[in-house]
Parts: structure tokens; sequence; C-alpha cells
């Protein structure tokens, strides 16, 4: 080729051009296939854990007057042995291969300690019968002492808490309360009864939001149980 000839030379840079255009079409390409890959290696926003409770509890009315109503009543709080049940995580033991291990569900958690949540369903459903004074509410107790009824105090430990696997198909809420009814004397507390309560109700799925239902179930169980244990303590 003849570098002076002008057709040459013209013809050369339109390819060096079109070189250059598909150059940076491809660079522009390459940059965004890049971008893309980038923002796929980003770590996802982290989820928020869902939070649970047992529920508004009846939405009935309650009757204006109550026939016939059970002796007041002073109720604790509900102790633990300490540990996993002292937090908010929602738990689960697989009993098929390590019942002892308690597993908290990662995406889930109460709104309260256990603890707390049983005894708040507790004393909304004895109270529906009897009055209800906190234990050490002192006002309160020195009012009921004046009337001549010193309220038998029930005290409480919360001693398992969780969804329980009996296979990875099979599961229950598992509630052990173990209750102690005491009568409070000049001379101090008076032992009157004491029972273990232990009640399983069926998840309706194998996940947290399953356990969150049979636990809750499990609880009024229990609750109402203790319920006509206080009643039938003489």
């Amino acid at each position: 080729m003849n570098p002076l000839n002008p057709v040459n030379a013209i013809n050369t840079v339109a390819a060096g051009a079109r070189q250059t255009r598909a150059g940076g079409r491809f660079g522009m390409m390459l940059l965004v296939a890049l971008t893309l890959t980038a923002c796929s290696a980003l770590p996802d926003k982290p989820l928020r854990a869902a939070l649970y409770d047992f529920g508004p509890g009846p939405l009935g009315t309650a009757p204006a007057t109550r026939q016939a109503p059970l002796p007041p009543l002073a109720l604790s709080d509900i102790s633990t042995p300490g540990g996993a049940l002292d937090n908010q995580a929602v738990l689960y033991r697989l009993a098929y291969a390590d019942a002892q291990q308690l597993r908290p569900y990662s995406q889930a958690r109460w709104s309260m300690p256990p603890a707390q949540l049983v005894r708040q369903r507790l004393r909304e459903t004895l109270g529906r019968d009897r009055a209800i004074f906190n234990a050490g509410e002192g006002p309160a107790l020195n009012r009921s002492a004046a009337l001549g009824v010193l309220p038998r105090t029930l005290q409480l430990q919360l001693e398992e808490f969780s969804h329980l696997f009996q296979s990875p198909t099979s599961s229950t809420g598992l509630v052990r309360l173990h209750a102690t009814l005491v009568e409070n004397t000049p001379g101090g507390e008076k032992l009157l009864a004491q029972r273990y309560f232990t009640v399983q109700r069926p998840a309706t799925s194998a996940d947290a939001a399953g356990g969150v239902r049979a636990l809750t179930a499990a609880t009024d169980a229990a609750i109402e149980e203790i319920s006509q244990w206080l009643q039938q303590t003489p």
C-alpha cells in the first residue's frame, strides 16, 4: 500500500475509528458486567427476626358481676433455672438427634422472656375469677389483711418451654412448670401444696410459627390445670 495515497489514508483512518468505537462498546459492556457482579456479591440486607407473643387472648367481654368469686391470690414472679430461658429466643429440641441440646430459631423471638409471657397470661386468666395481687405488693396485701383475708401466694418455676421434635415431621410445644402454694402467716410462709404441670400440644408445622402456636396452646392448657388445682386445694 502506498502511504501517500489519499484514499488509502482515509480508509485507514475510518478503520481505526471503527475499531475505537467497537473497543469503546466492549469496554462499556465489560464495565456493566463487572458492576453487576460486584452488586451481586454484596451481602443481602439482614432480615428482621419475627416477634411473637401469645396473641390477644379472649376477646369476649367479661361479665359485669361475678358469682361466688374465689379468694384473692398473690402471684410471685415466675423463676427459671437460668440460661436459655432467660432471654427471648424461641427454642427447640431435636429429641431424635440430641434431646439435651436447646437450639434457638435464628429468625424468631418472643416479645419478652417466656417466664414473663407465662405470668402475664396466668394473671389474665386467674384474674377472671378472683383478685390477683403481686407478691410483695405491700399496700394491697395490707388492705386484704385489714379485712381479715391474707391471700395465699402462688410461686412458679418455668423449667421447660420448647418446641420439641420427636421426628423431622412430628413435634409438640412442651411446657413444664413447678407450682408451690403457700399460706402467709405471722410466723412466715406455710407450705400448702406443690405440683408439677407438664403439658404438650401438637405443632401444626415444623417451624418457629408452628412451635409458637403449640407453646401458646400448651401454656393455656397448663394454666387451666393450675386454676383447677388451686380451686381443689383446701
